[in-house]
């Protein structure tokens, strides 16, 4: 059974809930039982092997000219 992360829109906390796909949309109620929650998009990554079994490699992306500005350590 998939888990889903959840928001209360009314007292900020982000609560997980396991629930059926068919439930996901449905109204979820926070630990504190406020009933304003939003699903949200968790992002998660995934890296098997590659078919002769060595680790694929991922290159990170190259560095933007001057830095994205975003506190990423990507400043030259």
């Amino acid at each position: 059974m998939p888990t889903y992360e959840y928001r209360c829109r009314e007292c900020d906390a982000v609560f997980e809930l396991r629930r059926t796909m068919s439930e996901a949309n449905a109204p979820a109620a926070c630990p504190d039982g406020h009933l304003a929650s939003v699903r949200l998009l968790s992002v998660f990554a995934s890296v098997g092997a590659g078919a002769n079994g060595a680790t694929p490699s991922v290159a990170a992306p190259a560095p933007r000219a001057g830095g994205c500005g975003t506190g990423c350590g990507c400043h030259p």
